[in-house]
């Protein structure tokens, strides 16, 4: 049976807001709270933003139950070292599970990489360095998360319950990657391309989680209704729903 996430935005939304939706969340069942990772507002159509990793410890505070997660963090935004040690700060405040969702960023030139070009931040314009970008978040979790790990990373955070690492997919070579290194992809569910970022993992013999997400719509709540059938045929594992508008109605 598909585990159904909610994913809030805060490019349209206050605090205040966000908190009442978040608490709402919880109390509606869902399993995980998503939060987007932007710097402005500007790529999803809004007037402002909080930063993802401050917005996740204050709701983690606001939250007893829920968990916790990011769809997708940007592996640019942060020094990996830093995006890596952040996971696992919001998974040790929460005392909860956290779902490490990245995604390998956007190319220099589309709407995506604006807010970025904006601020001056660097943008990689070979694909190949950028999904390496995403292999060296996976690389630095796999050495701070370890059971047993070595004494170079012996005081970096470790939380008890190792996060989730989930990778934002949109070809087939970053589904790949996914599959030899992460615990799960998430894909677009109305992307064309769907069924073939999908069936890249359909090899992979160990534990793996096929996610995806799409916006929020209250019909997709029906384990019955069409689409949520066509998932359950593709193994999605989780869906998570996005509400980009203003999250007052919602909460409502």
């Amino acid at each position: 049976m598909t585990v159904v996430d909610i994913q809030l935005s805060p490019a349209c939304t206050d605090w205040a807001t966000l908190r009442a939706a978040t608490i709402e969340a919880e109390r509606r069942g869902y399993t995980a709270v998503h939060v987007f990772d932007h710097l402005a507002g500007l790529p999803l159509d809004g007037h402002t933003m909080l930063e993802c990793f401050s917005l996740l410890g204050a709701l983690c505070e606001v939250t007893e139950r829920v968990e916790l997660g990011t769809m997708v963090a940007n592996v640019w935004n942060r020094q990996a070292g830093t995006l890596v040690s952040a996971a696992a700060s919001i998974a040790l405040m929460s005392g909860r599970r956290f779902w490490l969702g990245v995604g390998a960023g956007a190319a220099p030139g589309s709407l995506w990489a604006e807010e970025q070009r904006r601020v001056g931040a660097r943008l990689e314009p070979d694909l190949g360095e950028r999904h390496a970008r995403v292999e060296q978040v996976l690389d630095l979790a796999d050495q701070q998360w370890a059971d047993e790990r070595d004494e170079s990373v012996a005081t970096f955070p470790r939380p008890s319950v190792r996060p989730v690492t989930i990778v934002g997919v949109n070809s087939v070579r970053l589904s790949r990657l996914a599959g030899r290194r992460a615990d799960g992809i998430n894909v677009q569910w109305r992307t064309p391309r769907r069924d073939e970022f999908l069936a890249a993992v359909d090899d992979v013999a160990r534990p793996f989680l096929r996610t995806a997400y799409t916006q929020y719509h209250p019909d997709l709540l029906d384990p019955d209704h069409p689409e949520r059938r066509a998932m359950s045929e593709r193994r999605i594992d989780r869906l998570v729903l996005a509400v980009f508008d203003d999250l007052a109605d919602w909460v409502s």
